[in-house]
């Protein structure tokens, strides 16, 4: 039989056949674990023949928020830095040519009391010729006698090189410089870089600003000391956790160099800035490093802990981030329509919800199964 031959009637009946086998093959309840199971005869053709790009039946596990407090641990990470109050200046405290120079490299340890440099200085060699006259030319005069050894002493003159002179009877043509401090040099942070004599082979880093032949001025700062012993921890803390962090707050520190040498600490201060670049918080850890020697600008992670936090969460897989907000799609009628959610913290994959969703609503288990590459979410209101 053609198909010209086809009556009305034959094609009312054959799309009838039709659709009498689709309905009774299919499963049309979305949410089984939710909804009351339905037969072919309730459904209605108009949900049957939507087009598949809004509507789509599958079997979904759903979930609901739940009431709980959650025990936090806070992943940190954050680098070793030298602590500033450690920092030690040696500095000129007449001008002068540097005759000798004891250390010949940046980072090169030093001891409290060891000789730096050797300083010639007119004015030093002045200061002691008037000391000299005045023990040769007039000895009963304590006052002046003593005045002309203190200034030779606050130009910076040891008690042995002050007893050398007297008995010499000869002025030092140059003054031992010594370092009052224990730790490692560097350069002096205010020293402009075009005034660092470069050597063959070798970067600023590892060159001194000051050679043998330089002069100095009076309160010039020659170089740095900076005590290794003694050192911050800077830890980096993200948004979500910024408003929760308290000084005093416990946290284990677990060094890059070192991994098994974990060791324990708590937060001495929190900077009241952002960093300028990350935007995150830096929480400072006061340590000394005397036993653990861990190297100046070495990485290490941390936990900082906390107390449980209260609050009613959902699943991590059961939220989904759109960039700029947060959805859940929610059980409404017989299919399930995406609802923006506030969002907390994050913690051991659960989420935290602050408002958007009762504890009566609903919620797809895995969000992204409900994703497709090419999808647009309309957001339902509540």
């Amino acid at each position: 039989m053609s198909f010209r031959n086809i009556n009305k009637r034959n094609i009312w009946g054959f799309w009838a056949g039709i659709l009498l086998a689709i309905c009774g093959g299919c499963q049309p309840n979305p949410v089984p674990e939710q909804a009351p199971k339905q037969t072919p005869d309730t459904l209605k053709l108009g949900m049957l023949l939507a087009p598949s790009d809004e509507w789509a039946m599958a079997d979904l596990t759903l979930t609901a928020l739940h009431a709980d407090e959650i025990p936090l641990e806070i992943p940190a990470l954050g680098t070793v830095v030298a602590d500033p109050r450690q920092l030690g200046l040696i500095a000129a405290r007449v001008p002068g040519r540097i005759e000798r120079l004891y250390l010949r490299y940046v980072f090169q340890p030093v001891k409290k009391g060891q000789k730096v440099l050797d300083l010639y200085s007119p004015e030093l060699v002045t200061a002691q010729e008037n000391l000299l006259f005045l023990i040769k030319n007039d000895p009963n005069n304590s006052n002046m006698i003593e005045s002309a050894r203190q200034r030779l002493q606050l130009l910076g003159f040891s008690d042995k090189e002050m007893t050398q002179i007297e008995k010499t009877e000869k002025p030092l043509m140059t003054m031992s410089v010594l370092s009052p401090y224990t730790g490692y040099i560097r350069n002096p942070s205010e020293m402009q870089k075009e005034q660092r004599p470069n050597m063959p082979g070798s970067s600023d880093r590892e060159n001194l600003n000051l050679r043998e032949g330089n002069y100095v001025e009076a309160g010039t700062s020659i170089f740095e000391v900076w005590d290794h012993g003694q050192v911050w921890i800077q830890l980096q803390i993200g948004p979500p956790y910024q408003s929760i962090i308290k000084t005093g707050k416990p946290v284990r520190i677990v060094p890059e160099s070192a991994p098994s040498r974990d060791f324990r600490a708590h937060i001495d201060y929190l900077e009241p800035f952002y960093n300028e670049t990350s935007k995150t918080l830096v929480a400072r850890v006061y340590f000394n490093n005397t036993a653990q020697q861990l190297p100046l600008g070495s990485q290490v992670s941390a936990t900082l802990f906390r107390h449980k936090i209260k609050g009613h969460w959902l699943p991590a897989t059961a939220v989904l981030s759109l960039g700029l907000e947060d959805i859940a799609f929610v059980r409404s009628g017989q299919g399930m329509a995406a609802v923006a959610l506030q969002t907390g913290l994050r913690v051991n994959d659960q989420v935290q919800i602050l408002s958007g969703l009762s504890p009566t609503d609903s919620v797809a288990l895995n969000a992204q199964f409900l994703m497709d590459s090419e999808s647009f979410i309309k957001i339902s209101a509540k």
